[in-house]
């Protein structure tokens, strides 16, 4: 029996006594524990693949900051490189890749992954559900097919993401062509993941909010219903699309557990629009933690009042950032979990 199954409790819509809360990016350089753990490894791709130390800045926020759920360091780039189109991650920068997908002798040699081209990803799952024993859920991930397309297409990050909205514009066919390898692939990742002792899975859609809402029913939104009706008989699934404010009751419509909003979604819309039959999480905007601990507590309480205790998650918004005060992280994970109706 897991001795704190709150989120999970709260992902199907049982009643729970209290907000239970975990975070986005929780595992990070907000952490000096994460910063020496990370220091161990050469670079950030030899961190992703070593089970050991992905087990242990896991866990770390759990025993440092205290949230209700642990979520498996990795990273949503590993589904492209697992196809076949491997990218380097720059200090400063970002994720860089080498090659781009520009037609279709490209996408034609791309593979569709499997759970063994991922088998270091399962490891560490295996060894943190070992290392947790049963203290809280383990929750495992994918980036969600637009935004792992966009990376594949630009070659890195961007603002505009310009030449990927570009290949749905002009080679739209090569596109559902592209995006059918990457949501099979990432269908069987997560089923994976699931085997190896996930017992949630969230999927990350970053560059939602750069589509137009045409654009995210045919080519991004029509890809995670898929995901969803697979992973959904198997694990509770969570559908986080920044700045998908238009979609929530779309996204509801898959049928996956839980909406995740970010900061700028009212919590009384957003229960409007996507029902009483879906959890929401979210949604504090990230930088209300640079502020005082009065200013923290007084911006929290009136944003879970706004949610409820009931089908709610706490989290942010999108995730830490890297200056943020340990101390203020732990405050507010603290608040939430004391917090009375």
């Amino acid at each position: 029996m897991m001795k704190n199954d709150i989120v999970l409790k709260a992902a199907k819509g049982e009643n729970v006594d209290r907000v239970p809360i975990w975070l986005m990016r929780q595992a990070g350089r907000i952490l000096p524990e994460y910063r020496a753990t990370r220091a161990r490894a050469k670079n950030f791709i030899e961190f992703v693949k070593n089970p050991e130390l992905a087990c242990e800045v896991t866990i770390q926020p759990v025993d440092i900051l205290g949230v209700d759920a642990a979520i498996i360091f990795s990273d949503i780039l590993v589904i492209p490189e697992a196809m076949g189109l491997p990218y380097e991650m720059i200090e400063a920068k970002g994720p860089w890749f080498e090659k781009t997908i520009k037609n279709k002798a490209d996408i034609d040699a791309l593979r569709i992954a499997t759970g063994e081209d991922l088998n270091y990803v399962l490891q560490a799952l295996r060894l943190t559900k070992k290392e947790l024993n049963n203290r809280v859920p383990l929750i495992g991930f994918c980036g969600a097919p637009w935004t792992i397309l966009a990376y594949m297409i630009e070659g890195s990050g961007s603002k505009t993401f310009s030449k990927a909205k570009q290949f749905l514009y002009t080679q739209p066919e090569l596109a559902h062509l592209l995006f059918d390898k990457i949501t099979k692939s990432s269908i069987n990742y997560l089923k994976a993941q699931i085997e190896a002792g996930a017992d949630m899975v969230q999927i990350f859609d970053s560059w939602a909010g750069i589509l137009s809402e045409k654009q995210y029913y045919e080519f991004a939104l029509k890809y995670i219903n898929e995901i969803v009706n697979a992973i959904k008989p198997l694990a509770p699934i969570t559908v986080f699309a920044k700045d998908a404010h238009y979609a929530l009751k779309k996204i509801s419509e898959t049928g996956c557990s839980t909406i995740g909003l970010d900061w700028t979604v009212d919590p009384a819309k957003a229960r409007v629009e996507a029902g009483k039959n879906v959890t929401l999480q979210g949604n504090t905007d990230p930088c209300l933690l640079y502020a005082d601990e009065k200013t923290i507590a007084k911006e929290t309480e009136i944003m879970l009042r706004a949610f409820g205790k009931q089908r709610y998650i706490c989290n942010l918004g999108h995730g830490l950032y890297p200056d943020i005060d340990k101390e203020k992280v732990k405050f507010f994970v603290s608040f939430v979990k004391e917090f009375k109706f």
